[in-house]
């Protein structure tokens, strides 16, 4: 394809408004961008391409098109950075065209921004790589961001032609690039114009990928937060809508729904695990020590993982799902003791010395009094007797009946 061509291509979609078409003209990767490439060669400067097509198209169109050449010859030559200059232009100029018209263009925006967050992930790391320092993916962040306002400020097109329709696609995208940035905090603007916009369509109304994504970054949101109840409800309707060949993306929800239904006393199955191989790697020894009420076998899975476990941000909710380790150490002490209604606390204390633990018989009450007051055992402790008096029934209440699991966190 010449550039001539693509031109008129590029009008022939405009006029018949095909959305999918543009967004296939203007993405780096399609294979006319080589042959654009190999047509222009030592002559793609922003200089010549304007004295030779200038006004060859309606506006901004000529302009789009030219910067649509120089980001692929940037990209061929593997100048990562111009390349993202020169898309981000191709992108201010077409949110101007996308404010002017209706929902048709969205396929288009969504390409766009799809590939300014992509190549602005390209610059930080190359820039990275070599010792530089590039703030690309903040740029994107903000350009994408401005998209957000355009789409759903929308009051004019019909409802079924709303530009409305991107606004869960494109808030996608910009918490994506905040989690890039480890500054996913930044959303909280974002995610209040969206509460604070009663006109936009019921989430469960736009397409199903729009939907995982915002439930799964959402969910994380929450998760950083603490507040675990929302971050669990979010991320199990992520899992469940996401489609079940996107294994990943599946993989990604359940790195940290599992910890959060560990805490509840859920342990996946062996089915689950063998679905996602690199999570029952990670995860497998801590549901095993959890299973054998094995502290010494948790404490060094924590030791090997401790540093994956920090990259997620997952080190301080698996950390707690030892008092599930410790409530199971104590539950075979019951079981050792013929399920006794009475046990001296220097059973459980021998029991925390054999499992590695190096506390003395106070340190072991203590524990105790904690394990009874989270739920996890039903009793009281006779301070005179040093004994640890049980329910007669149910004494270790099942992990998944407690009321309120993630109160004591």
């Amino acid at each position: 394809m010449d550039f001539t061509t693509f031109l008129s291509q590029i009008n022939d979609a405009l006029v018949a408004e095909n959305g999918p078409n543009l967004a296939y003209l203007l993405r780096p990767t399609s294979p006319h961008g080589k042959s654009l490439v190999k047509e222009f060669r030592s002559n793609a400067t922003q200089e010549i391409l304007d004295n030779a097509y200038k006004g060859a198209i309606r506006s901004p169109w000529d302009d789009i098109a030219i910067k649509y050449v120089l980001t692929c010859s940037c990209v061929a030559k593997r100048k990562f950075q111009e390349a993202y200059r020169e898309h981000s232009a191709l992108v201010v100029s077409f949110l101007r065209f996308f404010t002017e018209n209706r929902g048709w263009t969205l396929p288009a925006l969504f390409s766009v921004l799809r590939d300014l967050r992509d190549l602005a992930f390209d610059a930080d790391f190359h820039a990275k790589y070599n010792g530089g320092n590039s703030e690309c993916m903040e740029d994107a962040a903000r350009k994408i961001a401005s998209a957000f306002g355009n789409c759903i400020t929308d009051r004019q097109s019909p409802p079924e032609q709303s530009r409305k329709w991107g606004v869960y696609y494109v808030v996608g995208l910009v918490l994506k690039c905040y989690s890039r940035l480890k500054r996913i905090t930044l959303s909280k603007n974002i995610l209040r114009a969206l509460e604070a916009n009663r006109d936009i369509p019921a989430l469960s109304d736009y397409p199903r990928s729009h939907q995982v994504t915002f439930r799964y970054y959402l969910g994380m949101i929450h998760f950083l937060n603490e507040e675990h109840p929302k971050a669990e409800q979010e991320l199990t309707l992520a899992f469940y809508h996401c489609h079940v060949g996107a294994q990943a993306n599946q993989e990604r929800i359940l790195a940290y729904l599992l910890p959060l239904r560990l805490l509840r006393g859920h342990l996946p199955s062996d089915e689950l695990m063998k679905r996602f191989p690199v999570l029952s790697e990670m995860f497998t020894p801590f549901v095993n020590a959890i299973r054998l009420g094995d502290i010494a076998a948790f404490d060094r899975a924590l030791e090997r993982w401790e540093s994956k476990l920090v990259d997620l941000n997952l080190m301080l909710t698996v950390e707690k799902a030892r008092e599930l380790c410790l409530r199971g150490l104590f539950r075979r002490v019951w079981v050792a003791s013929d399920k006794s209604s009475r046990i001296p606390i220097s059973m459980f204390h021998c029991s925390l010395r054999i499992s590695g633990m190096d506390v003395d018989q106070e340190e072991a009450e203590c524990l105790v009094a904690n394990m009874i007051y989270k739920g996890f055992m039903r009793g009281y402790i006779s301070h005179e007797k040093h004994m640890v008096v049980l329910a007669m029934t149910n004494a270790f209440p099942r992990l998944a009946e407690r009321s309120a699991p993630f109160a004591f966190l």
